[in-house]
């Protein structure tokens, strides 16, 4: 049984850069719909970034990142509504500091986030 939304349409939880409309337009080539949502159990950190592609599309070399926490911890953010071709742009985006897993959505469901690779 899958974890993740079904192939084709697929929820992608965004709580940094991908929430920037110029990092959309660079990454999608639109700006993506999106609602407010949050994920519970996972805090963000700070990450230093040295691709420079992020660089210029972000324009920080600081982005926040997941970490597992407590259930406690919440972390708020935008949930988008994205296809195959988006899903593998947004991995392309990411750099290998990240990984992209499947998490319960405060607004039902389960959605892809990308959280700090180990």
């Amino acid at each position: 049984m899958s974890t993740a939304p079904p192939t084709g349409r697929h929820r992608l939880f965004s709580y940094g850069t991908l929430q920037l409309p110029d990092v959309q337009r660079a990454t999608f080539g639109r700006l993506l719909p999106g609602e407010p949502d949050a994920i519970v159990g996972y805090r963000s950190e700070v990450l230093t970034i040295t691709d420079p592609m992020v660089i210029e599309r972000s324009g920080s070399d600081r982005h926040p990142v997941l970490v597992l926490g407590s259930p406690a911890d919440t972390v708020a953010g935008t949930t988008f509504l994205i296809d195959d071709d988006e899903l593998a742009a947004a991995d392309e985006y990411e750099v290998d500091d990240y990984t992209r897993i499947a998490v319960p959505l405060r607004s039902g469901g389960r959605g892809w986030v990308y959280v700090l690779a180990t």
